[in-house]
């Protein structure tokens, strides 16, 4: 009998723990991927979440190289780099007998940073963005094994990505500066397909639940885009015939590949401890080159091939994230958690993605039996570090600009509501 009060007095904490730390990772991390409404015991739940974050980056000590695109050290050495940003996600659960189905929308890569045309660095970055669009269905199946179930999860999901850079290609003097900005801008956008398989095991008479979960990479091998050079007179350079127009390009990139372990379980009555570690492959993630369409299948299009009109360099390692917390169910509507989160940055040397701290708070409210309202924030910190000349496979990247950046804070807030039946 005692055994099923400790039950009663957590379940409801075993499905709060994904939403209790929203998070700021490395790489193009934003969502991520979210199965965890898969393991709701109602035969029918749907969910909908938001989370808003609120990095601020600062760059310092900003220090152009003169010798390319001209001389921009007379601009401001320091710049604002990140922008806030929502993400949202909706859910909805089936289940009958052993067998339970997600259908979900989420997006779960993205990037924007925004430090303007006025910064030292302006020909390394004015402004990138990068939006991703992911529709997945997850099933599982479960049956008894010893004092719990055993879980087998499959499934698959279409994924879009789109996203345009600005770079400063060469300051326009006065008065040529009035017509011209100068800015060269790349759009890209490409689609593709990923799958997922899993396993959990589950006790839920005290909320214990294992699972480890991998979702594929996903292949965008016909990335699109255009490099629109309009804004920059061909009088810049004679030499160069993509100035002044536009220009369609091809590329190839992925999207990382992730694997993620999952642990909690009651500790006492009313009481659990959970926790998660996940790497995400994002070294296959380097420079990612683009060539002008009509180069296709005559020349390769490779980081250092003579074909290359641009290139998205983004250079990162692979990245771990590992969180531990605890939650506590206060009474029959009220339910709380708190937890930590490291994050190791992607950047080794070349761009600003350090290492994150991050502490998350959380509660859960269940007016009725059927409804749950959550509320959540975190606030962390973003480690120091510096940026600048870094050697890859023969190629020199990093030596357009140098800055530094100190620890800086991040915080986010998320909301969502589940409706059970």
């Amino acid at each position: 009998m005692a055994s099923r009060m400790t039950s009663a007095g957590v379940l409801s904490l075993a499905l709060f723990s994904s939403l209790a730390q929203p998070s700021f990772a490395g790489g193009l991390e934003r969502g991520g991927y979210n199965i965890d409404l898969l393991f709701d015991q109602s035969r029918f739940s749907a969910q909908s979440a938001v989370i808003y974050v609120m990095p601020q980056r600062e760059l310092k000590n900003v220090q152009d190289n003169p010798n390319q695109r001209g001389d921009l050290n007379g601009r401001s050495h320091t710049a604002d780099d990140t922008e806030n940003y929502a993400v949202p996600y909706v859910g909805f659960k089936a289940g009958y007998e052993g067998v339970d189905c997600l259908f979900d929308y989420s997006e779960p890569f993205g990037a924007h940073t925004n430090p303007g045309v006025n910064w030292a660095g302006a020909n390394n970055n004015v402004e990138t963005k990068v939006n991703s669009e992911n529709y997945a269905a997850t099933c599982s199946y479960k049956f008894d094994v010893g004092p719990g179930q055993l879980r087998l999860i499959g499934g698959g999901f279409y994924q879009r990505i789109d996203g345009f850079q600005e770079k400063l290609i060469a300051p326009i003097p006065f008065p040529a500066s009035t017509l011209f900005s100068g800015v060269g801008r790349l759009d890209l956008d490409d689609d593709g397909y990923g799958w997922r398989t899993g396993v959990a095991y589950e006790i839920p008479e005290y909320a214990m639940r294992a699972s480890l979960v991998y979702n594929s990479r996903v292949k965008y091998d016909d990335l699109q885009g255009v490099v629109d050079l309009t804004q920059v007179p061909r009088s810049v350079d004679p030499t160069n015939l993509f100035l002044g127009r536009k220009t369609d390009v091809y590329g190839s990139a992925e999207a990382p590949d992730s694997l993620e372990l999952k642990l909690q379980s009651g500790i006492a009555p009313d009481w659990l401890a959970f926790g998660s570690v996940k790497w995400t492959n994002w070294s296959v993630l380097q420079s990612i080159p683009l060539c002008p369409t009509s180069t296709k299948g005559l020349i390769a299009c490779t980081p250092s091939s003579r074909a290359k009109l641009t290139s998205l360099d983004l250079l990162y390692q692979d990245g771990w994230t590992i969180t531990g917390g605890i939650g506590h169910k206060f009474n029959e509507q009220w339910t709380g958690a708190v937890s930590l989160t490291w994050d190791r940055g992607t950047s080794h040397g070349y761009g600003a993605q350090t290492d994150s701290w991050t502490v998350g708070v959380g509660a859960a409210y269940n007016p009725t039996q059927n409804i749950e309202w959550r509320l959540a924030g975190a606030l962390g910190v973003l480690t120091s570090g510096s940026s600048g000349v870094l050697v890859q496979d023969g190629v020199t990247y990093g030596n357009d600009v140098s800055y530094d950046f100190g620890n800086d804070l991040v915080a986010a807030v998320s909301t969502s509501i589940k409706v059970k039946f």
